[in-house]
């Protein structure tokens, strides 16, 4: 059982130049939590005055959805605080509970990932082994999840999957979205609930958390898991290539790359370095001669036209 290929800081820089690299901040991680809670409120808020905004803020709320699923991630690697216990707590109740997650069981299966990245005993590589696909076949799994299927299927057919031990692509990052997790997830989302009925706005649960949570979340949640490593050739073989870096724009890191989720190559790299570091990284990274070996897209389109260039077969 080989692991993947591993790269050292010391093959890149001296030790002055990774210094920066290693500190940890006691506030920015809270910070990036209150502020994903912070910008869904806000969404919420506009939604309920003005309901012409819905499609919008389901869009917003959702990526910020997928943000507390990131910042679940950072968690995992111990980023949100130095402080163990504060880590897990903002990780697990803050993050991942409400989009139906459990820290404690992500943290083995993600650091799992890490360690077999893009081998055969990687448990994401289910997640990008299938593409490219055909644009038929990409824009069928995009209506799934635009339209709930993906997360019923999530929600409710993985209950059976997990007692059969099966494996499915739609089953995203494991235990980012998984039954074993739901009697947390329905307490808080009960409490969600009833937050809603006492501001008068019951409906505001469904239309600006439920309906986000079972269309735009599963939709950018395949978006990443797309952009991270699928189609890139050499990922099996070379730590530098274990992984894609995707340059985002302010509007795609609005609806679908929050908190620097983009940079996954350096994450990759050096899976311990803060997300709010990453670009940082990324372009101390890419003056070094390594660095140019490294996968990097202009955009979420080119990556989907890349996942999606498959011929269909006569």
């Amino acid at each position: 059982m080989p692991a993947a290929p591993r790269a050292r800081p010391a093959d890149l820089f001296t030790p002055d130049q990774w210094a920066p690299f290693q500190s940890r901040s006691h506030w920015i991680g809270p910070l990036l939590v209150a502020h994903a809670w912070g910008v869904i409120l806000l969404a919420a808020v506009a939604g309920v005055i003005w309901p012409w905004l819905i499609p919008l803020c389901v869009a917003i709320i959702g990526t910020r959805q997928l943000g507390l699923a990131i910042l679940m991630h950072e968690a995992a690697h111990g980023g949100l605080s130095p402080n163990a216990k504060l880590n897990d707590f903002l990780g697990h109740w803050l993050c991942a509970v409400p989009v139906g997650a459990s820290l404690g069981l992500y943290r083995p299966y993600h650091l799992s990932h890490h360690k077999y990245a893009q081998q055969a005993e990687d448990p994401d590589l289910v997640l990008s082994a299938p593409f490219p696909v055909t644009r038929a076949s990409l824009r069928r799994k995009i209506i799934r999840d635009l339209t709930g299927q993906t997360f019923f299927k999530q929600r409710v057919l993985f209950l059976f999957k997990a007692f059969a031990n099966q494996r499915d692509e739609d089953i995203a990052e494991g235990a980012v979205v998984t039954g074993r997790s739901v009697a947390p997830f329905l307490l808080v989302n009960a409490a969600l609930l009833a937050a809603a009925i006492v501001a008068g706005v019951w409906w505001a649960y469904f239309a600006l958390w439920l309906l986000p949570l079972a269309t735009w979340f599963p939709m950018v949640t395949r978006l990443r898991n797309i952009a991270e490593h699928a189609c890139v050739e050499g990922s099996a073989d070379d730590a530098f290539r274990a992984a894609r870096t995707t340059r985002a724009s302010w509007l795609e890191r609005a609806l679908i790359a929050p908190y620097w989720v983009n940079f996954h190559a350096e994450h990759h790299l050096f899976m311990h370095v803060p997300c709010w570091k990453l670009p940082a990284l990324h372009k101390a990274v890419h003056t070094t001669p390594q660095g140019e070996r490294m996968e990097v897209a202009g955009g979420y389109v080119e990556v989907l036209k890349a996942a999606s260039g498959k011929a269909v077969l006569p």
